[in-house]
């Protein structure tokens, strides 16, 4: 699943491909992934330009005049620039054509990613906009605030760093490095850590997430940015998908196990 990194390569690759392109005509295949009406969706982009490309968390924002279009890659999406006339793939559900005979297109294995158009004015009332978190790196991400949102929490601090209401753009890959870099095990629950570990969390955070996106992210298995751009991320990964393997840090074997359903890697050493 993209996460911060990868949507801010998927931001920066797309800005350098389409901004100021007029679009000629939207073409939606799959329309369950517009959470808008489908004829003001088409009737708001059509001959208008993208201006600028946004980021919220995990969603993008495409910035338009009066509106902004909302995009969530979910667990498999990805923005390809083609030319006008490509034979449409299996997967390729929303189509943006432009008047230079280019189309931008969405491609989705799995159909979970969501668009939606709302109006700048409103774009705060968007519950997914309005509840996300600070990112890491944001000035009042800090150890009191962290504290105060998990020190009543039963849930292991693992699930806990993948509600994005609490930190913005973690998943399960950057979850996972943040936990071994800051030397805590994802069972720890919520509730049990202490103001020191808080920080360490945060500082492990901005630290790892401003390398991954230096790297364009971190590709593994589906992942690709838009354009075909591959991260170089994966290079520099301690415990995720090193099960097996030997700890960098101390030479134990990484463990792997389910937390909240997601695959969850980690030293049993290190992180005691």
């Amino acid at each position: 699943m993209p996460e911060l990194p990868e949507v801010e390569t998927v931001r920066n690759t797309l800005k350098k491909q389409i901004l100021k392109k007029k679009i000629k005509e939207i073409t939606i295949l799959y329309p369950n992934m517009i959470e808008s009406d489908l004829k003001m969706f088409q009737n708001n982009l059509k001959n208008k330009e993208f201006l600028d490309i946004k980021r919220i968390g995990k969603w993008l924002l495409f910035e338009l005049d009066n509106y902004f279009l909302l995009s969530h890659l979910r667990m498999e999406g990805k923005f390809f620039l083609k030319k006008e006339g490509d034979p449409i793939e299996k997967h390729e559900h929303i189509i943006f054509t432009f008047h230079d005979q280019t189309d931008l297109r969405y491609h989705d294995t799995r159909k979970f990613g969501k668009m939606m158009l709302v109006k700048k004015a409103d774009l705060k009332s968007v519950e997914a906009i309005r509840k996300q978190g600070y990112e890491p790196g944001n000035k009042d991400l800090t150890k009191e605030y962290l504290y105060e949102k998990i020190h009543n929490k039963s849930l292991p601090i693992k699930t806990i760093l993948l509600d994005q209401t609490i930190i913005s753009g973690l998943g399960n890959i950057y979850a996972n490095e943040v936990l071994f870099a800051s030397h805590i095990n994802p069972l720890k629950k919520g509730n049990q850590l202490t103001l020191e570990e808080c920080e360490k969390i945060i500082e492990s955070s901005e630290k790892i997430i401003k390398q991954a996106i230096q790297d364009g992210g971190t590709t593994i298995k589906s992942y690709t940015s838009s354009l075909g751009v591959t991260g170089r991320f994966q290079n520099h990964l301690q415990v995720h998908k090193q099960e097996g393997k030997p700890c960098f840090a101390c030479g134990s074997i990484v463990e792997n196990q389910k937390v909240g359903g997601r695959s969850t890697y980690y030293c049993p050493n290190c992180q005691k």
